[in-house]
């Protein structure tokens, strides 16, 4: 019996790149556990662990969490998935975060979602809900019959606040100030490979051609056409 291989591998991209995505698509075609920081800091809170509870009182101030907490999270975590291939999504977002993981595990492979901050910016400022049943409208691809009314209701939409333009600019800047130095971390040491463009469906393709080369296809859908 062939051992199919395991692949240690990390997705990164700002805020609306694609990300989710694109994991969903990878877990699909290559079955590897899909480990979200934001999924499991979610989680921990919730089931209220020590962790969680660590984590929510920096949230409810309005502070960021401590790099040794979110290490602590993912690292326990990943103590159960030696037998899998995995992918990390959300994690690490410093240096301090990626040098900590690596004391404990070798990554493979680091996959950046290189997506223009201004097309980013248009894709998340186009977003406009409907408060009351939570339909999403985007002005791009999927715009209200007429504009900032609700088609079912006639009752007007609104502009999430994580989408005004301020926001999404502050989120990027964050994420470039924050994440710039890991993505150099891994460049140095040969793990990153860089995927460009401004449409996820034009991005996958090379990046299942990329994954094709280090993993086998598990979906039952016809190989050959990467959806």
């Amino acid at each position: 019996m062939v051992v199919p291989p395991l692949l240690r591998a990390v997705i990164m991209g700002p805020p609306g790149s694609g990300k989710g995505t694109v994991s969903a698509r990878i877990i699909k075609h290559f079955g590897m556990k899909h480990l979200s920081s934001g999924d499991l800091l979610r989680d921990n809170m919730q089931k209220k662990t020590e962790v969680g509870i660590l984590a929510k009182s920096y949230i409810d101030q309005g502070q960021l969490i401590p790099d040794d907490i979110m290490t602590r999270l993912m690292l326990n975590e990943l103590k159960g998935l030696d037998q899998y291939s995995w992918l990390l999504d959300g994690f690490p977002r410093t240096v301090a975060q990626a040098e900590a993981l690596n004391k404990e595990c070798q990554i493979d492979i680091v996959i950046d979602l290189d997506v223009p901050f201004e097309t980013i910016k248009r894709r998340l400022t186009a977003r406009w809900i409907h408060p009351a049943s939570g339909r999403v409208y985007n002005l791009e691809f999927s715009p209200p019959k007429a504009q900032g009314i609700d088609d079912i209701t006639g009752e007007p939409l609104v502009q999430r606040d994580d989408d005004k333009p301020e926001t999404v600019t502050k989120r990027l800047q964050a994420y470039n100030v924050q994440t710039k130095p890991v993505l150099e971390y891994y460049r140095e040491k040969g793990l990153l490979k860089s995927f460009s463009g401004t449409e996820t469906n034009k991005i996958w393709p090379h990046i299942y051609a990329f994954l094709q080369t280090k993993l086998p296809d598990i979906s039952q859908k016809d190989a050959a056409t990467p959806r």
